[in-house]
């Protein structure tokens, strides 16, 4: 009689996925699609269900987004807050598709908005991350002209996550646009500081750095691939790895 396979041990205890907002609206051209929430709360539970601590940030690019409103001419400061605001919209929005399944989950948010969620401290997010529980980071860093992938970093070196996942729409990093390419050419790792030379649009640089400066890896891969979160956290080499090349 053959024996079962042996599941693998998870590479990471403790993880943070960043999610962009724009993959809420699906096929839609805007606001939040059901049939996303889904997809992206089946993904976090295949990790959960393997004991991984696991904390979410997620964009607002689906409701709106500061950076466009400042080019229309309105002020930078209050597109942005209008920007970190659609974050807890779309962070509700996943916090209540996750329990809905059983996972229990609390949005933190760096904006004061206590009748929907906690604000965020530091100490409190990881006692719910020990507890089980997934923890939804909302409102960016709580500052204007700040994306919400320096906000990812900041979290996952406040909470000590192993890593940082980089959800996309491509299965990784390219010298070029693949989807407007076919000479396309895919990185498997890469340096951080390759990474600002070359100008490649993974994250913003004050993001890339403050990776590089905390030694937190950065796993960007496409998050439309079933199971591509739960085969990372298990060790799976999939899309492309930014880390010091020393370590």
């Amino acid at each position: 009689m053959n024996s079962p396979k042996p599941v693998s041990k998870p590479k990471y205890k403790r993880i943070l996925l960043k999610l962009s907002g724009e993959a809420f609206h699906g096929e839609q051209n805007f606001g939040i699609s059901l049939d996303v929430l889904e997809k992206i709360s089946e993904e976090v539970s295949q990790v959960h269900s393997l004991g991984i601590e696991t904390a979410i940030v997620i964009g607002g690019g689906n409701i709106f987004r500061g950076i466009a409103g400042a080019a229309t001419g309105m002020d930078r400061s209050t597109a942005d807050y209008m920007g970190m605001l659609a974050t807890v919209i779309n962070a509700l929005a996943l916090q209540d598709s996750l329990e809905r399944i059983g996972i229990l989950t609390r949005v933190q948010t760096a904006l004061e908005v206590n009748r929907v969620a906690e604000s965020y401290i530091k100490r409190k997010a990881i006692r719910h991350l020990e507890k089980g529980r997934v923890v939804i980071f909302a409102g960016g860093t709580g500052n204007p002209f700040f994306t919400t992938d320096t906000a990812a970093t900041l979290r996952a070196l406040e909470i000590g996550a192993e890593v940082i996942l980089k959800a996309t729409k491509v299965d990784g990093v390219y010298d070029k646009d693949p989807l407007k390419y076919k000479d396309a050419s895919k990185f498997k790792q890469l340096d951080y500081m390759e990474v600002l030379n070359k100008q490649l649009k993974i994250m913003d640089a004050t993001a890339i750095s403050l990776c590089m400066q905390g030694k937190i890896p950065i796993i960007v891969f496409n998050f439309f691939d079933y199971g591509n979160v739960k085969k990372i956290v298990l060790g799976e080499e999939v899309g492309t790895t930014v880390r010091s090349m020393e370590a």
